[in-house]
């Protein structure tokens, strides 16, 4: 036990120390998804200190009590993983004796790692089918409140046709989300997922037919509820793209304009406005002559629209039990049109009444319901979602593509909100987090092997990562979110112990046993091979349930188990054989730059 640990620990340390720095720039990371990546950075991070300590002290203890002398059954176990290091042997000589080509296959790795990274389709967070379905209806603006009814009951009577639906709530009216009489809102509860043959996102595009054939005047835009959502307003639709100008005449053309235009692109679905700009407004206009020889003032018509339609409080009626509320005003039928203001009397100085349409004149106009804004200024919501295999990222683009075509004004703004917003910052600094990840896991390498080079060669082991990751997502079909992001952070720290065991090792005997490098390499990949081989394997197996799994929210788990299982089986393959060539080609390196009088780098 005192042996092993002797020979493993500065290992131990390596590993631990180099994980903690990758996390480090995860710690200090700003804005929400920072806030995001923190917790789970501080939780690793001391996850792993914690398991160092009792790598080093209780482990060595246990194996010292607890391990018993081999025996037969050891060693018909011990000759089939030796047949497989066997066989490793052979075909490391190989490579060993073609390290050019190998080279070649390590450059080719990290030149297919940028391009993959540069062409997959990049995302934010993966939807989730968490069985409930956020929808908002949007009814013609001129509508009144029992017709916004008639038609509400109308879609929740579709939306309950549809087999996958359990049930559904529903409601109508004005209040501190729904801003206008026109909009509803629904939460739609889906049966179990196992009890179901669609997922979420054929539930609603099979309901978005279904209302297309009814040709109803109201739509219905649909989202599927998200455990994680960083969205600070409720929208039509998923994500949201902002117009913004103190001009508001301006803004309502060019937004319906932009409208038309991103509902024609093939990237987006359900494109929806925020705009309400065509209500209906009925306005009274006294005619002050007329008004004035019947001695009728505007506060007489004031107090007369009031008491029709204002649904003014004229008396309390009290019981035993309950109070009662007498509300004034006219009968249902008056209410349902302008019109009924020309049954509307009004009380002349001399004691009669006279119609409202004697001494006034009644017309409709076109009127804004709502004014929206972002920060201070006036703006237009354009909300959409994703067309059915579009990655976040390619709608972006399209949107910017489609905004340059159009031309907007100098005065108008346009910004990304919430998610989209999120997203487009993640996306600047993804690559910085990644490269600030390497940079300071080389400075930590560098300080511990007192080294310039064999950090180098450490660090040589992420892009066959990088690769494995890349192309697990793409042939699952995935998009490169945040989920994936961590999951290559992860195998950052995790797969630079292949190459950690072998250069601990191959220092070791170089130093102390006098061994030449290639002589020093190859031992230290066939001594190492079956603990890096296990330590791989433990990754692996701990990923598959992240990967394989299908319950509510697995959508959320999925891209980081596929992110680890294909990023760990290729640079397993690759790194076993690429790195002594690698860890050679430095040390030839070292060996021209002393030999030229220049420090050594070693």
């Amino acid at each position: 036990a005192l042996k092993g640990a002797k020979q493993i620990g500065f290992t131990i340390i390596s590993l631990t120390v180099s994980l903690i720095a990758v996390l480090i720039p995860l710690i200090f990371m700003a804005d929400v998804v920072g806030r995001l990546f923190r917790e789970f950075a501080i939780t690793l991070a001391v996850s792993i200190l914690i398991s160092a300590v009792v790598s080093l002290t209780l482990t060595p203890m246990m194996s010292a009590r607890l391990l018993k002398p081999v025996g037969h059954r050891h060693d018909d176990n011990g000759a089939f993983f030796q047949a497989i290091v066997d066989r490793y042997a052979r075909m490391l000589r190989w490579v060993l004796d073609r390290q050019g080509l190998t080279l070649l296959v390590a450059l080719g790795t990290l030149t297919l790692t940028v391009l993959l990274y540069v062409f997959i389709p990049k995302g934010f967070f993966p939807a989730q089918d968490t069985g409930l379905i956020q929808a908002i209806s949007d009814a013609p603006q001129d509508i009144s409140f029992s017709a916004m009814a008639e038609r509400q009951h109308a879609l929740a009577d579709i939306v309950l046709e549809d087999p996958a639906v359990e049930n559904l709530s529903s409601f109508i009216g004005v209040d501190g989300t729904n801003t206008t009489l026109n909009s509803g809102r629904m939460l739609i509860k889906l049966k179990p997922k196992d009890e179901r043959s669609a997922d979420v996102g054929e539930v609603i595009r099979r309901l978005q037919e279904r209302l297309q054939v009814r040709r109803l005047d109201t739509k219905l835009y649909m989202q599927p509820v998200q455990d994680l959502s960083i969205e600070d307003r409720l929208s039509r639709t998923q994500y949201q793209f902002s117009l913004e100008s103190t001009n508001e005449a301006q803004l309502a053309q060019w937004s319906g304009r932009l409208l038309d235009k991103l509902r024609g692109l093939p990237e987006l679905a359900d494109v929806a406005s925020d705009l309400q700009d065509q209500g209906t407004q009925a306005f009274v206009d006294i005619d002050r002559d007329s008004a004035g020889r019947l001695g009728i003032t505007p506060a007489a018509i004031d107090n007369a629209l009031y008491s029709a339609f204002g649904q003014r409080q004229v008396s309390n009626i009290f019981t035993q039990s309950a109070l009662y509320r007498v509300v004034l005003e006219v009968a249902p039928d008056f209410q349902r049109s302008p019109a009924a203001l020309e049954h509307i009397y009004v009380p002349a100085a001399n004691g009669r009444t006279v119609p409202l349409s004697s001494v006034a004149r009644i017309s409709e106009r076109k009127t804004v319901l709502a004014v929206n804004h972002v920060g201070q200024f006036p703006a237009v919501t354009l909300s959409f979602n994703l067309a059915p295999g579009v990655a976040l990222g390619d709608a972006v683009k399209a949107i910017h593509a489609a905004e340059a075509e159009l031309g907007l004004p100098r005065n108008i703004r346009s910004s990304f909100q919430g998610a989209a917003l999120a997203f487009q910052a993640s996306l600047d600094n993804t690559l910085l987090l990644i490269l600030a990840a390497v940079v300071t896991m080389y400075i930590v390498l560098g300080v511990l092997y007192e080294s310039y080079i064999h950090p180098v060669t450490i660090l040589s082991t992420l892009p066959s990562a990088g690769v494995g990751a890349l192309l697990a997502l793409l042939v699952s079909g995935h998009e490169l979110g945040m989920i994936g992001i961590i999951g290559i952070i992860l195998l950052i720290g995790i797969v630079k112990k292949n190459a950690i065991m072998m250069i601990d090792f191959a220092l070791e005997a170089e130093r102390e046993r006098g061994l030449a490098p290639r002589e020093a390499i190859y031992e230290a990949c066939l001594l190492r091979f079956r603990p890096i081989l296990m330590t791989t394997l433990a990754a692996l197996l701990g990923a598959l349930p992240l990967m394989l799994g299908n319950g509510v929210g697995s959508e959320m788990r999925q891209p980081l188990g596929i992110t680890m299982v294909g990023g760990l089986l290729v640079s397993q393959v690759l790194t076993i054989f690429t790195t002594p060539v690698i860890y050679l080609a430095f040390d030839r390196l070292a060996r021209r730059v002393r030999g030229t009088g220049e420090p050594a780098a070693a």
